[in-house]
């Protein structure tokens, strides 16, 4: 069972409560603390455009790269003036030329379940950005997946669907699971799908080993709720690189 196929389609109703507003200021702060006002800007694992739409309308040209048809085919139902979409898995993207920053938010990182899949993206984005160009993204942490989520069970009846979505935290691997199963509404009847997503837990020592691994120059990362340093309770941070040199 593949991740984002059925889901796309109800994909932003169960998003609702993401903060979106948030992640967008932090995104246009920290491009304009680095001088970047304007230009080329990759959104790596776009899912639906949420983001990629919303550094578009700040006045960055956009390119949305995700691996999922279906989570473009949603976001080709939106505005898609300025953006470009390109459907590549993120190990293996391919751009026209260089750009003058990327970012992946909403933890699309957490899903590179091999440091060397880590290492090969973070190469790609160093080959792939302007010179001194950064790269941000976030990530999930041990501590959300083991003591926030913890191995429950969420389910939930929204409009014309309901889902029973199951988890699963292995520690010794650091690999979360998500058993995802949707009933769909079809007439007076539901249809079943099932998905499942695993998601990868990076200590900071590994993300600091995959940038120097890629060429990559570390610039810092921080809690992503209050932006302060990154603790034992930090349930989302930000990692901050800049291209090193090719």
């Amino acid at each position: 069972m593949n991740a984002y196929t059925e889901f796309a389609k109800f994909y932003s109703l169960m998003m609702q409560d993401t903060p979106y507003d948030k992640w967008e200021k932090f995104l246009i702060r920290t491009l304009k603390k680095y001088k970047i006002k304007d230009g080329l800007i990759l959104d790596l694992g776009c899912g639906t455009g949420e983001m990629t739409r919303r550094l578009r309308d700040a006045g960055y040209d956009m390119i949305g790269v995700d691996s999922s048809v279906d989570m473009l085919q949603e976001a080709y139902k939106q505005d898609t003036q300025g953006i470009l979409y390109l459907n590549q898995d993120m190990r293996e993207f391919e751009l026209y030329g260089t750009v003058r920053a990327i970012f992946s938010i909403c933890d699309s990182m957490n899903y590179l379940l091999e440091f060397e899949d880590l290492v090969q993206v973070l190469k790609l984005a160093n080959n792939y950005l302007d010179p001194k160009g950064i790269f941000v993204f976030d990530l999930k942490t041990a501590h959300f997946f083991r003591d926030v989520v913890k191995d429950e069970t969420q389910a939930e009846n929204l409009e014309g669907f309901s889902y029973i979505w199951d988890n699963y935290y292995d520690r010794d691997s650091r690999v979360h699971e998500y058993d995802l199963t949707l009933f769909v509404k079809e007439g007076e009847a539901y249809r079943k799908a099932q998905e499942v997503h695993f998601q990868k837990v990076y200590t900071l020592g590994e993300i600091k080993k995959a940038a120097k691994a890629a060429g990559m120059e570390f610039l810092g990362t921080m809690d992503a709720e209050n932006y302060g340093e990154v603790t034992p309770g930090s349930e989302r941070i930000y990692i901050l690189l800049r291209e090193c040199g090719k």
